[in-house]
């Protein structure tokens, strides 16, 4: 199996950091990523028993990595059945509208619209058919760190205006 050439530590088209999301049937939830977010299928590992031992995904130019649960090998839970996620998956496009329209239209629970936020982000929030919760945005405005903590200020200002008008 050994060859003479150099391994990469890093794989090519993987980055440092790439997210591996546990699903409970993660075949399913590789449908639901190509219509939700055009997702492409790298590749794909079936066990015996029809069950994802591992599979890749490219979002855009990202790759994510899922399996199914095996909770007979302690290998962790999904979300549906912990009832809770650890993590939100973030996701920049060109147009946040029209792609949480589309993450919407193929299933996805819609939690928070597209909204202009105070770090230049256009921004929403949904979970999927699965119990992941994903954050899909389009940067709008870049912002010096100093803007971003004087919009934050105002819009907790405004917030509790609102929150206190009953």
């Amino acid at each position: 199996m050994s060859n003479n050439t150099k391994v990469k530590p890093i794989p090519e088209g993987f980055g440092t950091l790439t997210p591996h999301l546990i699903i409970k049937d993660a075949a399913k939830a590789i449908d639901f990523y190509k219509k939700a977010f055009g997702a492409e299928e790298v590749n794909r590992m079936p066990m015996p028993d029809g069950r994802l031992m591992h599979a890749c995904l490219r979002i855009g130019d990202s790759l994510l990595m899922l399996c199914d649960e095996f909770p007979e090998h302690e290998c962790g839970l999904s979300p549906q059945s912990l009832k809770n996620a650890h993590a939100t998956i973030h996701v920049y496009v060109e147009d946040v509208d029209a792609a949480y329209k589309k993450a919407v239209d193929a299933g996805a629970e819609a939690v928070m619209q597209p909204t202009d936020m105070f770090w230049g982000d256009r921004y929403g929030r949904l979970v999927d058919p699965f119990g992941q919760p994903w954050s899909i945005a389009t940067h709008t405005v870049d912002l010096s760190p100093e803007e971003m903590m004087e919009k934050m200020k105002e819009g907790c200002a405004q917030a509790k205006e609102t929150s206190c008008k009953a």
